[in-house]
């Protein structure tokens, strides 16, 4: 369940907005030079940031072999470009310094590019421009907790890597007394626009008209934070997002909010590539199949606290 948006706009749009956006890149320190072919040929593997929790798992990752000579030749020589959204802890965040990207998100992806004996470029790009970004060549994959939906289908394929569900963020204390969706009739409640969770608010809404109680009144903003402002600020009773960020920021005494789940939501989220790209495809299932099977993907969810995200094997296309 992710609730940062995706506009469903023509494809003519959409690259356009590729074309007009600015993406930051978040390259790595550090390197070290690994064979991808028996040792004819090396490449540069980017060691892990320090301050990344699971940075000693990912810096002892070594290339398959078998995997890396079935993956796109490009990877040899312009290494895996992959584009997230920085600022939606514990998924992704930014390093002490204010650039280098950190988190589940970009830890997995470090992790495959090392299991398929590539670098990897980490581009900061807004979350509406990420599978244009995909679909004109300027990223080989988008990883930035994104739900796997049939709409998202139709423009990219997935490779589902986690599964997810949403919650609610509520004032410390919940003085509007919210314990489920049946609560929010009457209420103002703050969303991410054209996201999940913007579904999930009219949803409810829907429900409350059709019991003959009062609306659900929804705001909608462009970024998480500004609609978690709205409940920190008194404006909205409550905001849906996803239950793991929502963890995480009830998890900040400064903020004085706290998170409860919405049962029943649970989504698979992808790693979302051109459906044509299926050597790419191929390769990306692979390395997380033989992540989860050799173990390294455990330690990366544990290292995050997100154990109870896991899935048992990569599964393409598993969102219905």
């Amino acid at each position: 369940m992710n609730i940062r948006t995706l506009s469903a706009l023509a494809a003519g749009a959409l690259l356009a907005a590729t074309t007009a956006c600015g993406a930051q890149s978040l390259d790595d320190g550090g390197a070290a030079a690994a064979p991808t072919d028996g040792g004819a040929a090396a490449v540069t593997l980017d060691q892990a940031p320090t301050e990344e929790k699971a940075a000693d798992v990912i810096n002892a990752i070594t290339p398959d072999q078998a995997l890396a000579a079935k993956a796109p030749a490009r990877l040899k020589t312009q290494g895996l470009k992959v584009v997230t959204s920085v600022g939606y802890p514990p998924m992704e965040l930014y390093a002490s310094d204010g650039k280098t990207a950190i988190g589940f998100d970009p830890a997995l992806a470090r992790a495959i590019a090392r299991k398929l004996g590539a670098k990897v470029t980490i581009s900061d790009e807004e979350f509406n421009s990420q599978i244009p970004g995909v679909l004109t060549g300027r990223y080989d994959f988008v990883i930035s907790s994104m739900s796997d939906t049939p709409e998202r289908q139709k423009q990219v394929t997935f490779v589902d890597y986690v599964q997810a569900g949403a919650g609610l963020l509520v004032k410390k204390g919940n003085p509007a007394k919210i314990s489920g969706p049946a609560e929010l009739c009457g209420k103002t409640v703050s969303v991410v626009d054209n996201g999940s969770s913007m579904e999930l608010a009219e949803q409810y809404d829907a429900d409350c008209k059709k019991a003959g109680k009062a609306a659900v009144n929804i705001l909608k903003f462009p970024g998480d934070q500004e609609a978690l402002i709205q409940v920190t600020g008194g404006r909205a009773q409550a905001t849906i997002t996803d239950y793991v960020v929502a963890a995480s920021k009830a998890a900040d005494p400064k903020l004085d909010v706290e998170a409860m789940a919405l049962d029943g939501t649970e989504s698979p989220w992808g790693i979302g590539m051109k459906p044509d790209d299926k050597e790419l495809v191929d390769a990306v299932k692979g390395a997380l199949d033989s992540l989860i099977t050799g173990g390294e993907y455990a330690k990366l969810l544990k290292a995050w606290n997100l154990d109870k995200l896991a899935v048992q094997s990569a599964v393409v296309n598993g969102g219905k």
